[in-house]
């Protein structure tokens, strides 16, 4: 298979000591219609996603929780999961690092990275988030604290088996330097930047103490520290059986999306992995932010975490996947709130998409006996900018854009509308105009199918498309202007997105 007809794209694997929140879902929503898009372009496409299960904080869970460590882990893997499938994610693996090939990988790996002399047996001694699952340095904490979980870490002194990241500095330097190993957005390239200026320090990647994790090979009274573990996902979860140089048709990853409190690891870790196994590094890391709810982070104990299947209950499935990617610049902070996040429904889906298909059909209805009328004008100029900046936000991973690109059509014809008062034409007047609206709504059904699938076949089905044919066509094909054949009946139905008061 052509590289450039591949795109390979994951997402970081969540942890299962507790449910999915807004934040796990905008990434995953946002890898799956990246992956569309690319579909879309004639691509084989291969989405990963999945669990991440070992370590202190599983094993902390699971006691507080009164269960043995893989049931909870079977239990909460099982939730996120079903979340993905209910958001109409589109993943070809699930990967699961209890999964036994993916273990069997890992020590296959670790025990290759030993003979290699890149692991030796030493002691360390660091802070210790078990939050994050980190060792931190002093720079890292505010008045002593890790700020992103609120708690002192735990010095930790003791014996171990530890990676010679520091080897990797370097190298890894100029490979971001270049964007050969490319980090967006500019912003996280350089923090990372002046992280490595700061020296990489060699790594424990084994506790003695921890049970719940994958033995070492090598010493099996240690278990493999999270991060090695977790990363490798990235390559078990083609199939990769930790041996062979054989990789899949997909690597390298084309992109892989995370959130900032794992990039420093992400951004040296996992690169320095790579290389020290002489496997090729992902082509382009996208970096977000993180959400809070009112200004104020989400918490179980404030009460204010916003839960996907909730939003799905509220907003219906498509809606949902609409509102977590346009409530914020994607890579950014985003604050949300169910005001806000109801406001934009309504003033995007119900009043705009939904309100103006539904107005365009009931007036085809009465003055074209729902027949789609003759055409005559070409394609309006303003589109080929659209259509240009629809490509470019998805090329730069600004998945926010191509949704403004969408609005920009529902707003001109329902500006058109208005100041042409099309309504108050007769038929024979108003054929040309009408042509002209059904076709922007084909257009928007096809841009907006990553973004919302579901709602994409309607409109089709709306317009009287035959949906199989449409979905045979690629994006190139799709957007010539005069898909829509005259003649053909319109099939008007209830609105698609019903206004929430």
């Amino acid at each position: 298979m052509s590289k450039n007809k591949k795109f390979y794209i994951t997402t970081p694997i969540y942890y299962v000591n507790d449910r999915p929140h807004v934040g796990h879902a905008c990434t995953t929503i946002a890898a799956d219609i990246v992956a569309r898009y690319h579909k879309l372009f004639g691509k084989k496409t291969f989405l990963l996603t999945g669990t991440d299960e070992h370590g202190t904080k599983i094993e902390k869970s699971a006691e507080k929780a009164n269960k043995d460590p893989k049931q909870l882990c079977d239990e909460n893997a099982e939730i996120f999961k079903k979340n993905w499938q209910d958001l109409n994610i589109g993943f070809n693996n699930f990967i699961r690092t209890t999964d036994d090939n993916h273990k069997k990988a890992v020590q296959a790996v670790l025990q290759n990275l030993f003979d290699k002399g890149f692991i030796f047996k030493g002691a360390y001694e660091g802070l210790y988030c078990s939050g994050c699952e980190q060792f931190k340095t002093k720079t890292d904490l505010i008045d002593g604290k890790c700020p992103d979980h609120q708690i002192k870490p735990e010095l930790i002194k003791e014996e171990t088996y530890i990676f010679k990241l520091s080897k990797f500095q370097d190298v890894l330097k100029g490979k971001i330097e270049s964007n050969e190993f490319e980090i967006q957005p500019e912003e996280r390239k350089n923090e990372v930047l002046g992280f490595l200026k700061q020296g990489l320090q060699d790594i424990s990647i084994s506790r003695k103490n921890v049970k719940w994790g994958i033995p070492l090979p090598f010493d099996e009274t240690h278990t493999t520290y999270v991060w090695v573990d977790a990363f490798l996902n990235y390559l078990t979860g083609l199939g990769w059986d930790g041996k062979s140089q054989d990789l899949s048709e997909f690597w390298p990853p084309d992109l892989q999306l995370m959130s900032k409190d794992v990039l420093r690891v992400h951004s040296t870790i996992w690169p320095a992995l790579l290389l020290a196994l002489d496997i090729p590094l992902p082509k382009k890391f996208f970096v977000h932010g993180f959400f809070t709810v009112d200004g104020k982070k989400m918490s179980k104990s404030i009460g204010n975490v916003i839960a996907p299947e909730d939003m799905i209950e509220r907003f219906g499935t498509d809606a949902t996947r609409w509102l977590l990617l346009s409530c914020c610049v994607f890579g950014r902070d985003g604050d949300v709130s169910w005001q806000k996040l109801t406001e934009k429904y309504n003033a995007d889906l119900a009043n705009g998409i939904g309100n103006s298909l539904n107005r365009v059909l009931t007036m085809v209805e009465k003055k074209f006996d729902s027949v789609i009328p003759e055409k005559v004008s070409k394609q309006p100029e303003f589109l080929d900018a659209v259509f240009e900046k629809y490509k470019d936000g998805f090329e730069k991973t600004r998945i926010n854009e191509p949704i403004e690109n969408i609005l920009q059509i529902i707003k001109h014809i329902d500006q058109t509308i208005e100041e042409l008062k099309i309504y108050s034409k007769t038929g024979e007047e108003a054929a040309d105009d009408f042509y002209v609206f059904l076709e922007m709504f084909r257009l928007v059904a096809w841009m907006s199918s990553p973004f919302m699938p579901q709602t994409s076949d309607k409109i089709f089905e709306q317009l009287g498309l035959n949906l199989e044919e449409e979905k045979q066509k690629t994006y190139e094909d799709a957007i010539k202007w005069g898909g829509l054949k005259p003649g053909i009946k319109i099939k008007k139905a209830e609105p698609l997105f019903p206004r929430i008061v």
